[in-house]
């Protein structure tokens, strides 16, 4: 018998067990403010046992098991048949049957659709990112599908069922479907209009011959996609099934799997086409207008993942802290501890608040709301995407060696954090986005300077930021260069006017002193030592 050598003390127990949901004031309080009152006691219960789920042992293991046992594409069958095929581990199915069964794809024709959806994913996405993907097109697919009501009537109850299918069938034989995009190219990548995928036209009305390929194209095992070629009539939306309405595949050659930094449960191929069969999706010459609605639904979902990313690590952070002790007594009572855990739970709050504002915007549907988001879905894929990789990795220096030990689960978070900046187009792409909603819909800047004037007058920094920004908004001349500068003030100025408006003094205060006001250092842990951390911590703590 091995001698014992030690007794193992002062560790932290796994944060499992618990409500995500619940646990999180942020998110919680952002619900009961967007969802009509008459709903709340229902979607407060729908998203408590998601938060349940999500946090339980048996999820967290599924999403250990989907990212250490990532997808393996099989292009033949042992007799040497192309089959073109991606084999995921059970734990994938798990995820995104659980999810699709929680509605997590059905935000379009339900009541506050979108401000419940939005909660969930960002509930269940902190279990594991990667099926994540195949949840956000599906739901994108939707509206870009309603430029053709024929092909919406068909897909469209497919695509926001609540029964998860796995296998590769025809639509018609699937209770429900998922979808995915493929949009970018070896020689131009976001510049889509340079793509060389050309599409001829068949005998029958909207049925085209797909040649050429796509080099990013995620979740390739979904039931279709939306994929952009060239036609006569220019560039144009298509939809690409995996399997034909006679059961019989479609020509989608996988060539390989994205070999990626994280991100390793969900398979991203390069594919190509070859006489694939596809449906005209719009008319010809109008693909980027067509599948932009389908684009600027993913980038708000990326937002929210970064968001399920970035309070997932601070939860983990904080929990760590409140169990560990050193130096005579708890981490998380050290002030200089404290400042670091508060200052993560303050942008872990604004890219929460900011996220479920705008999907509440897509809740409402006007012409005010919609003019609203246009500059700030992409002025929020900016800043809070950027936000992300940065907290993880403070947030992983909060539990030492531990954190950078793979059982911690913050190498994971680590490792996808980057992700949501570069899908969906990346910095550069969202910020010039930014500029030409300024120059050609003024309407949207209106939207956008009423929604932070809502909180005019009650935290003066937060005005001094609002009219730095009226003068940096005067002057346009050389602004691509200062584009990125101009953008981050825009986001920064929307998520201080939130808070002043719906958070707690302690939050709204340390956010405004530290972030507009300029108190404050170029990394965490900086703020101002005489504010309310301690309650801005305790207000982040999750309870396990």
């Amino acid at each position: 018998m091995a001698a014992e050598t030690h007794t193992v003390t002062n560790q932290a127990p796994p944060l499992v067990g618990y409500d995500v949901y619940t646990a999180d004031r942020a998110l919680s309080e952002a619900v009961e403010r967007h969802v009509s009152p008459e709903r709340r006691d229902l979607v407060r219960t729908e998203l408590s046992e998601l938060g349940q789920a999500s946090g339980s042992a048996q999820a967290q293991e599924w999403g250990r098991l989907a990212n250490e046992n990532p997808p393996v594409l099989r292009t033949h069958d042992r007799y040497g048949h192309r089959i073109d095929e991606v084999a995921f581990h059970p734990a994938w199915h798990r995820l995104l049957g659980h999810a699709v069964g929680a509605g997590l794809t059905d935000a379009w024709g339900r009541p506050d659709g979108h401000v419940r959806r939005a909660a969930a994913f960002l509930v269940w996405s902190q279990t594991e990112a990667g099926h994540g993907c195949p949840l956000s097109m599906t739901h994108a697919a939707v509206p870009a599908l309603r430029a053709d009501p024929g092909l919406a009537a068909v897909w469209e109850p497919r695509l926001t069922s609540r029964i998860y299918e796995s296998e590769l069938l025809p639509g018609a034989a699937k209770p429900g479907a998922l979808f995915g995009m493929g949009m970018t190219e070896k020689q131009g990548g976001t510049d889509v209009r340079t793509n060389t995928t050309a599409a001829t036209p068949l005998t029958a009305d909207g049925e085209y011959l797909l040649t050429g390929h796509k080099w990013f194209c995620s979740a390739p095992m979904s039931d279709g996609f939306l994929v952009l070629a060239q036609a006569p009539g220019g560039l144009t939306c298509f939809l690409v099934p995996r399997v034909l309405d006679d059961a019989t595949r479609n020509v989608f050659r996988i060539q390989r799997l994205k070999d990626k930094l994280g991100n390793r449960s969900n398979a991203s191929a390069e594919v190509e086409f070859d006489g694939t069969w596809a449906r005209r999706v719009g008319e010809e010459g109008r693909g980027v207008r067509t599948i932009i609605e389908m684009v600027a639904a993913t980038r708000l979902d990326c937002v929210l993942g970064s968001a399920a990313l970035m309070r997932q690590a601070v939860a983990q952070a904080i929990h760590h802290t409140a169990h560990r002790s050193a130096f005579g007594g708890p981490l998380i009572d050290k002030p200089l501890m404290r400042n670091v855990l508060a200052d993560l739970a303050l942008e872990s709050e604004a890219a929460t608040v900011l996220g479920l504002r705008l999907a509440a915007a897509y809740d409402s549907g006007t012409e005010a709301e919609r003019a609203f988001a246009r500059l700030a879905v992409p002025a929020a894929k900016y800043w809070v995407t950027k936000r992300c990789t940065p907290l993880a990795g403070e947030a992983l220096e909060c539990l030492g060696g531990n954190g950078y030990v793979e059982e911690s689960g913050m190498p994971r978070l680590l490792r996808e954090s980057p992700l949501n900046s570069i899908w969906e187009g990346s910095g550069n792409v969202q910020a010039l986005d930014v500029l030409r909603a300024l120059q050609r819909e003024p309407g949207a800047l209106d939207a956008f300077l009423q929604e932070v004037g809502r909180a005019r007058g009650a935290d003066h920094r937060l005005d001094g930021a609002i009219k730095d920004l009226l003068t940096e908004l005067a002057d346009l001349e050389g602004v691509e260069a200062r584009a990125r500068r101009l953008v981050e003030r825009m986001a920064l100025v929307l998520q201080g006017s939130l808070l002043v408006r719906w958070a707690p003094p302690e939050v709204a205060d340390a956010f405004c002193a530290s972030r507009l006001g300029g108190d404050w250092g170029a990394a965490f842990g900086t703020l101002p030592h005489s504010l309310a951390l301690g309650a801005v911590v305790e207000r982040a703590r999750p309870v396990a």
